[in-house]
């Protein structure tokens, strides 16, 4: 017996023409989104307890699942990155990044030929702390950081309310039409691989598209075709931006199937030996 439909004929015909669709209420909270907030709310605890921080938190709620995060990466930086690597591990997430509705959302967007798969290593809780603007992204396609196929989506949904303040998501409309998008290497600020890609006259690509940075809460979910430009916001709030990337991909896409559903820089290839006629050296290489 066929599922019922979870998206609309617009919603479908929106996120064809933009490459990008937010979807209001997704997850259920008590069910998907609780149960991952409290798994973080423990590893911070334990973190803090790990570095014998003396720390008042709030005691665990939706709204306070980071409390004493500011607290224990103001105490040392690299405390933080022990919870980023962590909380990627926690059972309710992965649970939740093989959720069945996933499957249906890319078949319901591609066509009943489409093949869902989860692409290895490209999904996580990303956490974009105030101020760190070394650590966001710049404008960019996720193929060229994740291959495995031209044609997948990124499932984007926060874990808290997003002001503007905190600095959502900026997206360009439409930009997936382009193709994929010749990039350069930029090496700066302790940016390598993955992180150092950028766009090829960036501004040029950029400055056709209407931009939309829309403010989610928990529950939503933003699809994101893998070929629309997008960039990190600026977090001048006083609370890290905490949300969850999951990545699909169609194995029946036949760029995807000629490279054999390679991952990228994450699973130790070089994007541009898969793609040397999307790479532009920078003048004066």
């Amino acid at each position: 017996m066929m599922s019922r439909l979870l998206l609309s004929d617009s919603q479908r015909q929106t996120f064809e023409r933009d490459g990008v669709l937010v979807i209001p209420g997704f997850y259920d909270l008590e069910r998907d989104i609780l149960p991952i907030q409290r798994g973080i709310y423990d590893i911070i605890g334990l973190v803090l307890d790990k570095y014998r921080l003396a720390v008042e938190r709030a005691p665990f709620s939706a709204a306070t699942f980071d409390s004493g995060y500011q607290d224990l990466i103001a105490a040392n930086r690299s405390y933080g990155g022990e919870v980023y690597d962590a909380v990627k591990q926690i059972p309710a997430f992965v649970r939740l990044v093989v959720n069945q509705r996933h499957d249906q959302l890319l078949c319901e967007l591609r066509g009943p030929s489409a093949i869902p798969g989860v692409a290895a290593g490209g999904y996580g809780i990303r956490i974009d702390n105030p101020g760190e603007d070394r650590f966001r992204a710049h404008w960019h396609q996720e193929y060229p950081a994740q291959l495995r196929s031209l044609d997948g989506l990124v499932y984007w949904s926060p874990l808290l309310v997003v002001s503007e303040e905190m600095g959502p998501v900026r997206f360009c409309l439409g930009s997936h039409h382009l193709g994929p998008v010749a990039v350069t290497s930029k090496e700066e600020d302790g940016r390598s691989a993955a992180y150092a890609l950028v766009l090829h006259q960036e501004q040029k690509c950029i400055a056709p598209f209407t931009q939309i940075a829309p403010l989610t809460s928990p529950g939503d979910l933003v699809v994101v075709d893998f070929l629309v430009l997008h960039a990190s916001g600026y977090n001048r709030a006083q609370r890290s931006r905490w949300s969850m990337q999951l990545r699909y991909f169609n194995f029946s896409e036949p760029t995807g199937r000629a490279h054999g559903w390679k991952g990228s820089y994450a699973a130790g290839v070089d994007f541009r030996d898969v793609h040397p006629e999307l790479f532009t050296k920078q003048e004066g290489e």
